[in-house]
């Protein structure tokens, strides 16, 4: 019973935990959340409701209606005072995610990690969070979990508006758009970081990194997505604790890397990740296969796969992740499978052989679920069989569904240097040449063919010196 008691203390009683300690999870001295935060007033910034997403607003009024305190956070408040068009709209507050619940019908509670409310309209998904705080270090609940290293495996912890801003990332996400006075509520200076271009962690960086390690794959991402510099505090512990990366679980990495690749700046973010240290360990082999030959084409394939990332994304095109991944693993494959074929096994199979092991090791460090995993395979796979350009072969490789995905790989294999360019030219001359045109292209100059000897003559000749 005393521990079923412990889990429902209230929030003042946690409040006054808090302040007896003095110390929050984000490393910062409970002395220096600041009560009294900077509030811009409405017109003291740009942020219009025209420019907010209806769905959002209702959100808000309704949270506002029911007695709860609600505003926007996170990327949408940043991205509006940018002058930018928000991806999606997320929303704070103090009420309790049943509390949500019991407010919206089209209302789902998800998330172990955190809890969080889903309010869907149509195909738009409101989140709505309750603001949360860190407990002292040692004085966790069951809401607040940590390993031995200190990273945060489990954080419920509800708190109030000023220790949410404080537990946030960096200091341009902690912004809060009010909808009481639609004033932007700033208790870490924000604002200022975003007039002066800086991307400021929030609290100190060796205690933050430690308890999710992810913040610094998200520093790279926002640095880059919103060309701001880096604050030098933050940047001196990218290096030294790019390691902890290892410690988070592969499934949710795969994420992280999507986002930082497919966010219209791959190449950019491809060479930040190695400047800092931390491409390897995500892709332990990839780094390693590149370091063997820093200047040769393995280098410049992959420059060329990420810089067409960019280009169909600005373009407005679509760009599969199983094409991404299957360029960022490309060269630990065809080395495996180079080494395989030296040893006397086929092209195709060893290719096959390859693609598997790399994988297998590759889902330690960052998970690649099947869906994506297997045409990634068939992109790879596909590679030797361009070689076969003789029979029905040409043919039956034309008509396979992955056949376009692993003619455009072959393409960035010829660009690199690579794939020889008469390869490359023969089947983009073959795809759309009439049928007279592929026959000729097929026949090419023919094989001699090798007289086999009778056995029997053989033979005869081999004893007749023994006579």
């Amino acid at each position: 019973m005393q521990h079923l008691h412990t889990r429902r203390l209230t929030l003042p009683i946690l409040n006054l935990v808090k302040k007896l300690f003095k110390q929050d999870s984000s490393g910062q001295s409970s002395e220096k959340i600041v009560s009294h935060p900077r509030i811009y007033a409405r017109p003291e910034h740009t942020i219009s409701r025209s420019q907010i997403s209806p769905n959002a607003l209702k959100v808000l009024y309704r949270l506002k209606k029911g007695g709860y305190r609600a505003c926007l956070v996170g990327g949408c408040v940043r991205d509006l005072l940018l002058g930018r068009e928000p991806k999606d709209f997320d929303v704070a507050t103090d009420a309790r995610p049943e509390e949500v619940k019991a407010l919206f019908r089209n209302c789902r509670l998800i998330g172990r990690r955190f809890r969080l409310a889903h309010v869907r309209f149509g195909r738009e998904i409101i989140e709505v969070a309750t603001f949360r705080a860190g407990l002292p270090r040692g004085q966790g609940d069951d809401w607040a979990q940590e390993e031995a290293t200190g990273r945060l495996l489990r954080d419920n912890v509800y708190g109030t508006i000023e220790e949410d801003a404080w537990r946030r990332d960096f200091t341009v996400n902690a912004l809060y758009y009010d909808i009481k006075d639609f004033s932007v509520v700033d208790y870490v200076g924000g604002m200022e970081d975003l007039h002066s271009g800086v991307l400021r962690l929030i609290g100190d960086p060796q205690v933050r990194f430690r308890e999710d390690p992810v913040r610094m794959l998200r520093a790279i991402r926002f640095m880059i997505k919103l060309g701001f510099k880096l604050d030098p505090s933050l940047e001196v512990h990218l290096k030294p604790f790019a390691p902890l990366l290892q410690d988070i679980p592969p499934a949710r990495l795969y994420d992280e890397v999507l986002k930082m690749f497919m966010g219209g700046y791959a190449v950019q973010t491809f060479e930040l990740l190695r400047h800092y240290e931390l491409f390897s360990p995500l892709f332990p082999a990839t780094e390693q296969a590149l370091s063997l030959e820093e200047q040769g084409f393995p280098l410049v394939f992959l420059a060329h796969a990420l810089e067409n990332t960019d280009k169909r994304l600005a373009e407005g095109k679509i760009v599969t992740p199983y094409f991404l991944y299957a360029a960022l693993l490309w060269e630990p494959v065809r080395l495996t499978a180079k080494q395989r074929e030296m040893l006397g096994t086929p092209p195709v199979v060893a290719m096959q052989e390859a693609a598997g092991e790399v994988l297998s090791e590759q889902v330690k460090h960052v998970a690649i679920p099947r869906r994506i995993s297997l045409p990634m395979r068939e992109v790879w796979n596909l590679q030797p069989r361009f070689e076969q350009r003789r029979g029905a072969r040409p043919f039956r490789l034309l008509s396979h569904p992955r056949f376009r995905a692993a003619y455009d790989f072959l393409v960035l294999r010829g660009q690199s240097g690579e794939a020889e360019p008469e390869l490359v030219d023969w089947w983009t001359r073959f795809q759309t040449a009439p049928e007279g045109e592929r026959k000729k292209m097929l026949e090419g100059p023919r094989r001699k063919t090798r007289r086999r000897r009778s056995r029997r003559k053989s033979a005869t000749k081999q004893s007749s010196p023994q006579e």
